[in-house]
């Protein structure tokens, strides 16, 4: 059960926050799901969240794998069972192979992954469970990605810290028959 209201359908917010709904669903394709129905709560934080959330999302110089690859190894390291579920499929749409998501979902070598899924899952792997990047990791995302496409991919690990932790601090979990997050508890 939802520790906030969570708003998803526009008629379920109170109408001192519906403007903050349609701007959020306007940098949302649309709708509002995931934490930001509950980040309504602070209609500056949801605002600003997702103009930032679809700029890294849809703006940004990282290809639709990279980005999938990096949101699922983020969910994995967060336990953020509903950012997995609803990653899943886009990770599958974006071309990502079933092994790599068995390795980041069952948290697993990456040594037999396709190098840049490799790095981008080790990057991730030090950075949200260390706090910190080995010169080598960074390095060799550096060289693949350019500085820019690195700074953006570092942002976007940011960014999915607050989905993260917003998902997780409200209790806000994946609809019944959403992919499962290996290991998680029910």
């Amino acid at each position: 059960m939802p520790r906030l209201p969570n708003y998803t359908e526009r008629e379920s917010a109170p109408p001192e926050l519906r403007a903050t709904w349609d701007a959020v669903a306007a940098e949302r394709g649309g709708s509002v799901s995931g934490p930001w129905g509950a980040l309504l709560a602070s209609p500056p934080l949801a605002e600003r969240g997702a103009r930032l959330g679809h700029y890294l999302r849809f703006g940004s110089l990282l290809t639709d794998a990279q980005r999938e690859t990096a949101i699922l190894a983020a969910a994995r390291e967060h336990n953020a069972r509903l950012a997995w579920a609803s990653h899943v499929p886009l990770a599958r749409a974006a071309g990502i192979r079933e092994q790599v998501i068995e390795a980041i979902g069952f948290r697993g070598p990456i040594e037999e992954l396709d190098e840049e899924a490799a790095e981008i899952v080790r990057y991730v792997r030090e950075l949200v469970g260390g706090t910190r990047v080995s010169e080598d990791a960074f390095e060799a995302l550096r060289n693949r990605l350019g500085e820019r496409a690195l700074v953006e991919l570092t942002g976007l690990l940011g960014y999915y810290a607050l989905v993260c932790y917003a998902l997780n601090a409200f209790e806000l979990e994946p609809p019944e028959g959403s992919p499962r997050l290996p290991g998680a508890a029910d």
